[in-house]
């Protein structure tokens, strides 16, 4: 899709007009009025919650200085085209995943959760400290774009499901909506993938359209009602191990932005980051409890090993046709990507794992 499709297109007209009727920020006596647009429907907790959360500390910390009006997935945009609307100057900020741009670059995905890759915090130490904002900068200046981290939801769920899975052979042909790389995964291993957006999926699982779904995790999917309809739940996903949120602004518009304006965006996305993966840690084992206790729903903690076998075969593969077929700025994510792997997977296979098998083993409290 390129620069001004969705404008010029007319996709969905209602949310075009809407932002018709806004389409100048306003600048009055030095004070600036931005919009975010979100892929995450109102009051959607975690994810909605904390986009809200966002454009209102923005606009506490300045002191009004930056008002950010937070408008949920779909009331100016449809969800997954939020971040056209930044690209084409119909708004200044989005709220989303990277990965559901892959269709404009396939590094983006390297920025929301690669299969088998990173987990959470080992994304964050990429992305601050090991060069990966420096090529995330890079492929988002092709769309005249900024990106910054905005939250993390941990390791997911993997997925809800009508049957319970035991082999491949139960995953061939099986529709199910699963985004990103991990989506080109599950369709190496047979699966009819789709992607859309959180809002549609509960009907396309009640309907037979799909015949699974992997959202987030317990948080948000108890929140969506997924247990109406599924009630077998795989409660680790291996295609995301860590699942990274990001505020995206318009460069632009954040240039023009004195320099203590700049920071402050910057400084309250790192914030909310850290706010957001302690309310995920904090709610989504609640959330199962009630999912599994209140709604007799079966918790399975992995997929067999066939599939997880299988499973990390096909990321490997995956991720080598990005690498040969990729142009060079994807090349390079993945070169980043995976020299700072080596790095922080050290200490987490080591020291991490080692402390959390011994605290399961031993430790009661």
């Amino acid at each position: 899709m390129n620069r001004r499709s969705f404008i010029r297109k007319g996709v969905a007209g209602a949310g075009v007009a809407g932002l018709a009727t806004v389409a100048t920020p306003a600048l009055s006596q030095n004070k600036i009025t931005w919009r975010m647009v979100t892929t995450w429907p109102k009051n959607f907790p975690g994810l909605g919650v904390g986009a809200q959360r966002l454009g209102d500390r923005i606009t506490q910390a300045s002191g009004g200085r930056l008002t950010v009006q937070v408008y949920s997935a779909g009331e100016l945009v449809p969800p997954l085209q939020s971040i056209d609307a930044v690209i084409d100057g119909g708004a200044e900020m989005s709220h989303g995943a990277a990965y559901y741009w892959q269709n404009k670059s396939p590094a983006l995905s390297f920025f929301t959760g690669v299969p088998y890759g990173m987990t959470s915090r080992e994304l964050a130490a990429w992305v601050r400290y090991l060069g990966g904002q420096e090529v995330w900068d890079e492929v988002y200046d092709q769309f005249g774009l900024q990106g910054f981290l905005s939250g993390d939801t941990g390791t997911q769920a993997g997925g809800w499901f009508k049957k319970e899975i035991t082999s491949l052979d139960d995953i061939k042909g099986m529709r199910f909506r699963t985004p990103g790389l991990g989506g080109q995964v599950w369709s190496k291993l047979g699966a009819s993938v789709t992607n859309m957006a959180a809002g549609e999926i509960f009907q396309a699982l009640q309907s037979g359209t799909l015949d699974a779904a992997e959202f987030v995790g317990p948080y948000n999917d108890l929140a969506l009602g997924f247990y109406k309809v599924c009630k077998i739940y795989y409660t680790t996903s291996f295609v995301e191990p860590g699942l990274a949120t990001e505020c995206v602004v318009n460069k632009k518009k954040f240039q023009e932005l004195p320099k203590d304006l700049q920071a402050l965006v910057r400084d309250v996305c790192q914030a909310e980051y850290d706010q957001v993966a302690s309310d995920f840690a904090a709610n989504d084992p609640r959330a199962l409890e009630v999912l599994v206790k209140q709604h007799g729903v079966t918790a399975i903690p992995q997929f067999p090993d066939s599939i997880l076998k299988a499973g990390a075969e096909a990321s490997v593969e995956v991720l080598r046709e990005i690498g040969d077929k990729g142009d060079a700025l994807t090349k390079k994510t993945l070169d980043s990507f995976t020299k700072a792997l080596n790095i922080v997977r050290i200490k987490t296979e080591g020291t991490d794992i080692n402390f959390i098998e011994a605290r399961k083993k031993y430790f009661k409290l």
